[in-house]
C-alpha cells in the first residue's frame, strides 16, 4: 500500500461513521480497478449524508455513477456487471424503495451460486441505507433487514461502530457471494478512533462482545446495538452489569456468542429497530431457548421492538414510536427484577 492509501483512515484523531463509510469506498476505488459504484443521488449529500462526498470528482463519473431513478434497472445493471468480472456496489438511498429491485436481489443475485453448481457467482454488494425519523412517514422509515435475513444465498450485515462502517464494507465488496451491507443514518455522526484499513474475510466475521457485563445479556444490530451501549452505560450507574453482543452479521447468524452470554448472565434482553411479528429479535430469543435449559434462565426472555404499526408523519408521534436508550434501561431492569 502506497503512502496516500495507507492515511485513508489511519485513526489519527476521532472518525465518525459516515466518514468511515467514504473511507472504505476510497479505498475500494484506489485499490480495486474493478470496483465501481452505482446508484441514485451519488453526487449529493442530500441522498447519502457524507458517505460519498466528492468521490466523483477523484475517481470520476463513469466509476462513482449516479443514476436515474429506477431502483430496478440499476439494480439489475450492477448483477450483470458482477457476472463480468466487476465488483459493484448499487446504493439505494432509502430501503423502502430497494424494493423495486427484490426480484434482482432475491430471485437472481441469492440463487445463482446455487441455481449454476457454484460455477459462478456474483459478487454484488448491495447498500441499502435506513433513512428515518424528520417526520419521513411510513414509506421512507423502514428497516427491512429481517426480510432479507430470511434470504438463503444472501449475505447480510448491519454495522453499528465506525469501524465496522468502514472495514465490513471492504469485506463486503471482496467477498465473492451478494451481500446485502445495511448502514442507518442515525448512525453517522458516531465516531471513535480507527486503525490502519485491514481487509477482513467476511466469511470470517460474526458477533462481538463490546461491552463485558455479569448480569444481562443485551442483543442488538446496527442502531440497536448503540442504543444498548448506552443504556448499558446508564444501567451501570444503578448498579446492573449489562453485557452488550453485537450482532453485525444477521445472515448467516452465528448465535454462539450470544448463547455463551445468556448462559453466564441468566437473562437476555434482545434489541431491534424492526418490528415484533417474524422479527430478528424474536429469532435471537428462539435460538437461545433452544440451547438453554429453562432452569438456567434467571428470568423470562425478553424483547423490545418497533410498536406494530407502520411509522407516524408527526414528531410527538415519532418520539413515542421509536424505542431510546431510555426505553431499553426500563426494559432492561424490568429483566433483572
Amino acid at each position: 500500500m502506497d503512502g496516500s492509501l495507507a492515511s485513508i483512515g489511519a485513526g489519527l484523531g476521532q472518525t465518525s461513521y459516515a466518514q468511515g463509510i467514504r473511507d472504505a469506498f476510497q479505498y475500494l476505488l484506489s485499490t480495486h480497478s474493478n470496483c465501481f459504484a452505482i446508484g441514485q443521488g451519488l453526487w449529493s449529500p442530500w441522498y447519502v449524508g457524507a458517505t460519498m462526498d466528492d468521490l466523483d470528482k477523484e475517481f470520476g463519473k463513469d466509476r462513482v455513477i449516479d443514476t436515474p431513478v429506477s431502483e430496478l434497472a440499476c439494480t439489475g445493471a450492477a448483477l450483470g456487471a458482477s457476472l463480468c468480472g466487476y465488483r459493484p456496489v448499487v446504493i439505494h438511498p432509502r430501503m423502502d424503495f430497494m424494493l423495486m429491485a427484490t426480484d434482482q436481489i432475491v430471485n437472481q443475485a441469492a440463487k445463482w451460486a446455487h441455481m449454476l453448481g457454484g460455477r459462478t457467482s456474483p459478487a454484488i454488494t448491495i447498500r441499502a441505507i435506513i433513512n428515518r425519523g424528520g417526520e419521513q412517514g411510513a414509506q421512507h422509515s423502514q428497516a427491512l433487514h429481517a426480510w432479507f435475513a430470511h434470504i438463503p444465498g444472501l449475505r447480510v450485515v448491519m454495522p453499528a461502530t465506525a469501524a465496522d462502517a468502514r472495514d465490513l464494507l471492504i469485506a463486503s465488496v471482496m467477498c465473492d457471494e451478494p451481500v446485502l451491507y445495511i448502514d442507518n443514518r442515525w448512525l453517522y455522526e458516531r465516531s471513535d478512533h480507527l486503525g490502519d484499513i485491514t481487509e477482513l474475510r467476511l466469511e470470517d466475521q460474526g458477533p462481538r462482545v463490546l461491552r463485558k457485563g455479569d448480569d444481562i445479556t443485551l442483543v442488538g444490530s446496527g442502531y440497536a446495538t448503540w442504543l444498548c451501549e448506552q443504556a448499558a452505560d446508564e444501567l451501570a450507574t444503578q448498579g446492573v452489569s449489562a453485557e452488550v453482543v453485537d450482532l453485525r452479521v444477521i445472515n448467516p447468524i452465528d448465535h454462539g456468542l450470544v448463547i455463551a452470554s445468556v448462559t453466564r448472565t441468566g437473562r437476555i434482553l434482545a434489541v431491534d429497530d424492526g418490528w415484533q411479528n417474524c422479527g430478528l429479535a424474536g429469532e435471537i430469543l428462539a435460538a437461545v431457548a433452544e440451547a438453554i435449559e429453562p432452569s438456567s434462565f434467571k428470568s423470562r426472555p425478553s424483547r423490545l421492538t418497533l410498536p406494530d404499526a407502520p411509522a407516524p408523519t408527526s414528531k410527538p408521534l415519532e418520539a413515542l414510536y421509536y424505542p431510546t436508550v431510555a426505553d431499553v434501561v426500563t426494559r432492561a431492569l424490568s429483566v433483572m427484577r
